[in-house]
């Protein structure tokens, strides 16, 4: 793979590759025509994409002319190429139905040569919803890669990704446990008000790469890019988890905050908006839903500078609500359908977001609507009848 942001390689990036003498090997592969619309071709194609991301991910290269006996790359002669963009748009179309599951967050960057034609370049990060299968034409096959290029998966080394896939997702689910119970025992960044609490985790599954960072400074400048989930201003400072926003007041403890870990996993904190109002212990039926789904959008947003690669489990969970009830208006449903939280924890089971191009809404409705279940509610009634956003 170039070393480089896949927007800032140039000509002279694929020139120092013949140059130095780079031959293909487990992050690079070399073409010198792209697939045509041939069944044989576009297996191939999904073959090679599939090994990227299923291996170290990579980048494939078309528009490279190879020295047939040693295969190394010795002319960037490049594609002639009608229209680029089209182009473009029928190598992700192919990636996107022939490829299962879809692979997130594939680059295509077309390079402008000085002869008028165009090589492409098709960044493949490595996945963590690995394996992906070819699917095309009835192909069903597995593919990874080694230093000698792509090879079909055997059985055992099959069980092996599927394994790893699982004991990844186990390992988030204990991540977010973990974390509950820091809370809970008072082992927060900040001293926090002793209060009934809002927990909201988003945990992109890359995060939980041993070597996975993240460059926090593009939020650290911007902390107001972060807020804490409620909070009328905000503090900022780094810490050794990451980077931290939170609210203080005069007894010098928050009641809300926001943690950015290094490796891009966001933890924010809420202790006000459940606080006993006229020793009434409720839930504000809609605030509560209206400040989620704010906090939701802006994290993926922050989640998206960072260039975090989906999917991201999105965890979120009630502390010390027992004895709580859903605030309603008496008139408008009986009050015998009010019915009291008869837990501490509600700890609602996660979503998994694939991409970026999603509504804070929608990913968050099943858990609105499982908080009012508890309160002995068919469903959120801030969504109409279709499920759309519609608070009363």
């Amino acid at each position: 793979m170039i070393n480089k942001d896949i927007e800032q390689i140039t000509k002279a990036d694929l020139q120092a590759l013949i140059d130095n003498e780079v031959t293909e090997r487990k992050t690079i592969e070399y073409k010198q025509a792209l697939p045509s619309n041939s069944d044989s071709d576009k297996k191939e194609f999904l073959a090679d994409v599939s090994s990227f991301a299923n291996a170290s991910g990579g980048d494939l290269i078309f528009g490279m002319v190879q020295d047939p006996d040693t295969g190394l790359p010795i002319d960037v002669q490049g594609l002639s190429i009608a229209n680029v963009d089209q182009e473009i748009l029928r190598l992700d179309n192919m990636i996107r139905t022939g490829i299962e599951p879809r692979i997130q967050s594939i680059s295509i960057r077309p390079i402008p040569l000085e002869n008028s034609n165009v090589a492409l370049i098709i960044r493949i990060p490595k996945s963590w919803r690995s394996p992906h299968r070819v699917i095309f034409g009835g192909h069903d096959k597995f593919y990874s890669r080694s230093s000698n290029g792509k090879y079909p998966l055997d059985v055992g080394e099959l069980r092996i990704a599927f394994n790893l896939s699982e004991t990844m997702t186990e390992r988030i689910r204990n991540f977010r446990v973990d974390r509950i119970a820091r809370i809970l025992a008072n082992e927060t960044p900040v001293p926090f008000y002793d209060s009934a609490k809002i927990v909201l985790h988003l945990i992109p599954i890359i995060s939980l790469n041993p070597a996975q960072r993240y460059d926090i400074e593009k939020i650290a400048s911007q902390p107001i890019k972060m807020s804490p989930i409620y909070s009328g201003g905000i503090n900022s400072r780094y810490n050794l988890d990451g980077f931290l926003n939170y609210s203080w007041e005069k007894e010098k403890k928050s009641y809300s905050y926001v943690q950015l870990f290094r490796n891009g996993i966001i933890e924010a904190v809420e202790g006000r908006l459940l606080a006993p109002y006229t020793d009434s212990l409720t839930i504000p039926s809609g605030i509560y839903e209206q400040k989620l789904i704010n906090s939701l959008t802006e994290y993926l947003s922050v989640l998206k500078t960072l260039n975090a690669e989906p999917p991201i489990f999105v965890f979120l969970a009630l502390l010390g609500v027992k004895g709580y009830s859903m605030a309603v208006d008496t008139w408008r449903y009986r009050i015998h359908d009010v019915h009291i939280i008869d837990r501490d924890i509600l700890s609602l089971p996660e979503i998994i977001i694939d991409n970026y191009d999603v509504s804070a809404e929608k990913v968050l409705k099943p858990c609105f609507d499982s908080i009012w279940n508890a309160c002995g509610f068919q469903r959120s009634f801030n969504y109409n009848e279709n499920g759309e956003w519609a608070p009363r």
